[in-house]
């Protein structure tokens, strides 16, 4: 009898890699890696060189100069003679902040128009489908400029104050004028100052020791509200009877914030019309205001459907179980169908805040310095700088989506179901 030899004992042959299937794939793999990485690098090398024959090689010196432009709307201080470092932080900070606004107000919004557009009411219904065609298919900068002008061209002008044509809202704490929205401001008579990170240097930021008080003092609260949660479930779980915890979670909570505000002189500082505009308070650029809204009102529009198929995802079995018992459909949509549509909507929804945070880019439309008016408009316009200054924002943009899709993953994996 004639011995088969095992071809698993048989030595290693270079041409394996390309006809054997167990090499084959990791071959073509490796051999496409390394082309796409020469083919990177001579374009990165052509693009130096050519930079460095027109006399501009790739060099970010430019960032320690003076910037000499004023930022409009900013968190931190800044003046036209910090750098342009500076001023592309100050554009970063405001994207951020308008990112956060928009994504938190069209997630409310997105859910609430979800699940209202599946009412049984059918004049609910048919206004929230409206509403959702209306807004996600009509372009997102002319919802931009169109909020804009509104407030441009209706909001009063800061003088009708003083003739009484127009008068302050909210028992006279808000002004709303063409010019923007000025808000209460929070003040502390006896605050613990500032602590200044950085030095003198661009990235220096100051944070206020009152708030990080106030945060530690809210976590704390927090951390022993859920131990209390936790506890309540044990001995509903042991003995079948849950007692009563809500007066002392909501108390754990508050007291103590109540207690350090007092114990720091809080008070609000509002806004008053002195000379020919106010001063005083949080000043709200209408650029802002209408950044905030019309992005918010877009985004939320996509979101309500990514909540909509979330929730016809669910079985009605599990709708038709709940009012079997006699809970009531209010409790029914937030204590059971939401939960388990969560992990459908979730990951579209990821998608929509990164589109919300990419839009923000079109501030420039209606003049908010964020980071695409700050970093990749004046600053390139001012130095010449075009291929590092749109480099940085690609890489800025890319972190900060990375960061979002992150964060919101964590999130889908804490609330999908664990298989036994």
């Amino acid at each position: 009898m004639t011995a088969i030899p095992d071809p698993s004992k048989q030595g290693f042959k270079f041409s394996q890699l390309l006809y054997d299937t167990r090499y084959r794939s990791m071959t073509i793999q490796i051999v496409s890696l390394i082309a796409i990485l020469l083919f990177f690098g001579w374009l990165i090398s052509n693009t130096a060189a050519n930079l460095a024959t027109l006399g501009k090689p790739i060099q970010f010196k430019f960032l320690g100069e003076p910037s000499n432009y004023d930022i409009n709307q900013r968190l931190l201080d800044y003046t036209s003679r910090d750098t342009h470092l500076r001023a592309g932080l100050m554009g970063l900070i405001n994207t951020l902040v308008l990112a956060l606004m928009g994504c938190v107000t069209a997630t409310i919004l997105g859910v609430a128009i979800g699940v209202l557009r599946l009412s049984k009411n059918w004049l609910v219904a048919r206004v929230m489908t409206l509403y959702i065609e209306l807004f996600r298919n009509i372009p997102v900068l002319l919802w931009i400029i169109i909020v804009f002008s509104i407030m441009i061209e209706t909001m009063p002008r800061p003088n009708q104050f003083r003739s009484g044509e127009a008068a302050m809202k909210l028992f006279d704490s808000v002004a709303i004028t063409n010019r923007g929205v000025y808000i209460p401001e929070p003040l502390f008579n006896g605050g613990l100052g500032d602590i200044f990170l950085l030095g003198e240097s661009s990235l220096r930021f100051g944070l206020s020791l009152d708030l990080i008080a106030i945060l530690i003092v809210l976590f704390v609260g927090l951390f022993i509200s859920k131990k209390i949660k936790t506890n309540a479930d044990f001995i509903q779980n042991e003995t079948g009877v849950r007692p009563t915890t809500w007066w002392k979670r909501l108390s754990i909570v508050i007291l103590p914030i109540v207690i350090t505000l007092w114990a720091l002189g809080f008070h609000l500082g509002y806004p008053e019309l002195k000379g020919f505009n106010f001063k005083g308070g949080i000043y709200l650029r209408n650029s802002l205001i209408a950044l905030w809204i019309a992005l918010s009102l877009y985004t939320a529009a996509f979101i309500a459907e990514n909540v909509r198929s979330g929730i016809q995802a669910v079985a009605k079995g599990q709708s038709e179980a709940a009012y079997a018992l006699g809970i009531s459909p209010g409790r029914t949509m937030s204590l059971i169908i939401l939960p388990q549509a969560l992990r459908i909507i979730i990951p579209p929804v990821i998608s929509q805040f990164l589109n919300l945070t990419k839009n923000s880019s079109l501030a420039i439309a209606v003049g908010y310095m964020d980071l695409t008016g700050t970093l990749m408009g004046i600053t390139l316009n001012q130095t010449g700088r075009e291929l590092e200054t749109v480099l940085m924002g690609m890489a800025i943009y890319l972190i900060i989506s990375l960061a979002i899709s992150t964060v919101m993953n964590w999130y889908n994996n804490s609330v999908k179901l664990v298989e036994r």
